[in-house]
Formats: C-alpha cells, structure tokens, sequence
C-alpha cells in the first residue's frame, strides 16, 4: 500500500496561485501512476490532472490547461500540482490519488490522500 498526504492548500485572491503538494510514503512511489482530483461542495470528484510514473506522460482536464502543471520528484516521492491564474471556481478540495495501472481521467486510482481545501475569492 501507499499512504498520501496532500499540503499547501489555502485561501488566494483570482489571479493568484498556489503549489499543491502529495507526500507518498509506503511501497516504491516510483511505480505508481499519480492523479489529482477536486471535489467542489455538492458537485461530483472531477479528474484534473494525473502524471505517469516517469513524468513523461501527463492529462489535464481542459478547464486547468495552461494554468495547471503537474511534476514529480521520484527522489522526494513527491508529486506537485502548481495552479496559475486561479479562478473561484476552482475552489475545492483536492485530493491526490495513486495507482500503478490508472493514468488519465478513467482510469481507477486505488489510493487516495485526505485532501487539502482550496478556496479562491473573486
């Protein structure tokens, strides 16, 4: 199993930007395929965004283009979401998700972090 634990999430003015985190720690973070998924209040959990477990193959759901980038760092076991140009409807909880088969927005990730709250006021 993996355990994830998401950080950096907060409150940010439109226009502004944050860096999320997802810490990995269990089996070998390096095998695993890593997402990133939102849940906005009384909407369903969207795909954002997800990396491949060599960062050479990454998705990203059209509304995040160009504003959102998902990295990793294997050494670190650490996957990043960088968010630009933030928008209140971007406000939702973030979670990130990890997998060694799922990669894109079907796929069915295994394991899931607790989440961190981002809000952005307009």
């Amino acid at each position: 199993q993996v355990q994830l634990v998401e950080s950096g999430g907060g409150l940010v003015q439109a226009g502004g930007f944050l860096r999320l985190s997802c810490a990995a720690s269990g089996r070998t973070f390096s095998i695993y395929n890593m997402g990133w998924f939102r849940q906005a209040p009384g909407k369903e959990r969207e795909f954002v965004a997800s990396i491949s477990w060599d960062g050479g193959s990454t998705y990203y759901r059209d509304s995040v283009k160009g504003r959102f980038t998902i990295s990793r760092d294997n050494a670190k076991n650490t996957v990043y979401l960088q968010m630009n140009s933030l928008k209140p409807e971007d406000t939702a909880v973030y979670y990130c998700a990890a997998d060694p088969i799922a990669l894109g927005p079907r796929g069915k990730y295994d394991y899931w972090g607790q989440g961190t709250q981002v809000t952005v006021s307009s």
